[in-house]
């Protein structure tokens, strides 16, 4: 125990947690602090200027991450016929229809996405409380609810970051693995702030993007420059 306090206290020392780093800086620092033995994840959190209560600033929308997330992403596809084939040749992990909600009915969640054929989510909805919360259910607002199956398949494999702002008016997304390196988790982090900025609802006033960090699955937080984020996308 005392030799994780000395390795903690270290990389505590290492960030000013009242500063705010650029982009270049800030990513360094997440991945010189991912100290443990194990593969960290390396997390972002962005609050934004949306009061997520009223319907119309709704943030929600996917991305595809220039390198990926670090990680084999197992696929899950609800589909029959014709679209079942499409989705196991493009590389999808499980592929069926009510064999797969039964599974899920089970207890079984071995799966990192889900996607459906649109004349699937009358079967799919049947564990839409499993799904949900955690996340999984088909949505056609990110790409998940789709008759191009195999594009859909493909590019989760590839490493696509789905995002919605929660009831505090924060997004967090996962995108990448300290393994990557600061270089290719800043590129993802620019792609996915591109998005957010792409997806700001039209109703919302003021300042959208207020407040960034980022941190790896044991480091300490690391506060992100807004405005040094917003020059890295232009």
């Amino acid at each position: 125990m005392a030799k994780l306090s000395k390795r903690v206290k270290a990389n505590k020392e290492k960030v000013d947690r009242t500063a705010k780093y650029n982009v270049t800086e800030a990513f360094k620092l997440v991945t010189d602090t991912a100290t443990t033995k194990f593969d960290e994840n390396v997390d972002v959190s962005i609050r934004l200027g949306v009061d997520p209560k009223q319907s119309d600033q709704q943030v929600r929308g996917s991305v595809s991450l220039p390198n990926g997330v670090g990680k084999d992403v197992k696929v899950l596809v609800f589909a029959r016929g014709p679209k079942e084939k499409e989705a196991t040749e493009a590389g999808a992990d499980f592929v069926g229809a009510d064999d797969l909600v039964e599974k899920i009915k089970g207890g079984w969640l071995d799966f990192d996405k889900a996607i459906a054929t649109p004349d699937m989510m009358a079967t799919v909805s049947k564990v839409a409380k499993v799904l949900g919360p955690r996340g999984l259910m088909p949505n056609p607002k990110v790409g998940t609810v789709t008759m191009n199956v195999a594009d859909a398949v493909t590019a989760e494999k590839k490493g696509k970051c789905s995002f919605r702002v929660e009831k505090a008016g924060i997004v967090h997304a996962g995108i990448g693995k300290k393994s990557m390196g600061a270089e290719k988790l800043q590129e993802n982090f620019l792609s996915l702030l591109h998005a957010l900025s792409k997806a700001k609802p039209s109703s919302s006033k003021g300042v959208y993007l207020r407040k960034i960090d980022v941190s790896s699955t044991m480091g300490p937080g690391v506060g992100v420059d807004v405005s040094s984020a917003q020059s890295a996308l232009k």
